[in-house]
């Protein structure tokens, strides 16, 4: 059994990646919809709902834990796992290694919350995997919420990517790192924007990668999803046709 949790919405994007890599498996995703966003919050107040969560995923018998929030994992990853050492824990980070490998500007920018923005742990990971590349970090309010609330064709969202993108681009930016799990849903947006200037770089796929690494010992499950949510879970089954997820669907239980 895998858990999976986020502070709402975004994480499906990871958990539809961890599905496709590791399809026989059972999960459980829990959105903490009762506190999203996470973005605004502190450091404390996301590390004691992380631990929360944490320990009731365990409590239902999950033997790995994916943080699918950027957020979460900056704020309170490590904190999970000395809680919880016998449980191996998956945590989402911006793909700063891969874009700056891959920036042919040698500048590349942080799309993230603006607790991710000023995160420890972010500068940390442009210290050690950024070297001589220039990396802009873009706090983006509002974002995740409007994946929150299902308005993916809002026209002040649109017009606000549009314009963050093109100053960007201005700047000689020609990677734009997805710093949070709802971003992933503004791909449609984000690409449009970008245009043939410059590339995406979401880690989804790499951190199921790991998951399935990690997940190697444990018993096959039989596909099965189980959702939940601090408030409105119904919302999350409603959500997943919505973003193009309808496939997941057929397996909630």
């Amino acid at each position: 059994m895998i858990g999976v949790f986020d502070s709402g919405l975004g994480g499906l994007s990871v958990l539809a990646a961890l599905v496709e890599a590791l399809p026989q498996a059972d999960f459980h995703y829990f959105a903490d919809t009762a506190h999203v966003p996470y973005g605004n919050k502190s450091d404390e107040q996301i590390q004691r709902r992380v631990l929360a969560i944490g320990g009731e995923l365990a409590g239902m018998g999950c033997d790995l834990i994916v943080v699918a929030c950027n957020t979460a994992t900056a704020a309170a990853v490590q904190a999970l796992r000395t809680r919880h050492p016998q449980i191996p824990i998956v945590g989402v980070e911006p793909g700063i290694k891969p874009a700056a490998q891959e920036s042919q500007s040698r500048r590349i920018v942080v799309l993230a919350t603006e607790s991710t923005a000023k995160s420890t742990r972010l500068h940390k990971l442009i210290r050690d995997h950024a070297d001589g590349v220039e990396v802009l970090i873009e706090p983006c309010p509002g974002w995740a919420t409007h994946v929150e609330m299902l308005q993916l064709d809002d026209p002040a969202l649109a017009d606000d990517i549009q314009t963050r993108v093109e100053t960007l681009l201005a700047k000689g930016v020609d990677r734009f790192v997805l710093g949070c799990t709802h971003y992933s849903f503004l791909a449609p947006l984000l690409t449009q924007a970008v245009g043939k200037r410059a590339q995406l770089v979401d880690v989804a796929d790499a951190v199921a990668r790991q998951a399935r690494r990690l997940a190697g010992h444990l018993p096959h499950g039989s596909g099965r999803l189980h959702l939940h949510a601090s408030a409105h879970p119904e919302r999350l089954r409603a959500a997943l046709p919505l973003l193009n997820l309808g496939h997941l669907a057929a397996r909630v239980v």
